[in-house]
């Protein structure tokens, strides 16, 4: 079975425990690595051709903006093949209470429909749930089978929900 872990990120100013902190390294990054490492899967990350700022209000009035207006964000770079993997890894933050735009610019540019995709996602307050409910509602072709919320992922934390869908 070959897996791969797609996730998109972003470092700069962001929440954490309640503050904005400056962050090195995106939680959502950090949550794939920690898969990856564990599930011992390919790791691609999605970036966007322009990148969203650092400044966390900046970038959360970007995302509100993509958001209303169906924006679908060009990628820097593209995954040369994604049939060849069984499972997926699908993560990306919580923005404005569901994915962030740039995921469906993959799910639109990618026949993801025979693997099985597992979502991830790291939020300060938001569930997944609607965001999941979100994909499944625009992609009724693939099988998204579960889905898990990061506040400040740790490895424990992920190798419990890995172990959970495992």
């Amino acid at each position: 079975m070959k897996t791969l872990i797609a996730y998109f990120s972003r470092k700069g100013n962001d929440y954490v425990n309640g503050t904005i902190r400056s962050l090195s390294v995106g939680n959502t990054k950090a949550a794939a690595e920690m898969i990856a490492k564990l599930t011992c899967g390919d790791q691609f990350e999605i970036e966007p051709a322009i990148p969203y700022s650092e400044d966390y209000d900046e970038c959360t009035r970007q995302a509100l903006e993509d958001l209303k207006s169906g924006a679908r964000p060009k990628l820097r770079r593209k995954l040369d093949s994604i049939a060849e993997y069984d499972v997926i890894y699908l993560g990306y933050p919580v923005w404005w209470g569901t994915n962030p735009r740039i995921i469906q610019t993959v799910l639109d540019k990618y026949d993801i429909s025979n693997s099985k995709i597992y979502t991830f996602c790291t939020s300060g307050g938001s569930g997944i749930e609607s965001s999941i409910s979100d994909l499944q509602t625009m992609y009724s072709n693939l099988n998204i089978v579960a889905g898990k919320r990061f506040d400040n992922p740790t490895e424990e934390d992920v190798k419990a929900w890995l172990e959970s869908i495992g």
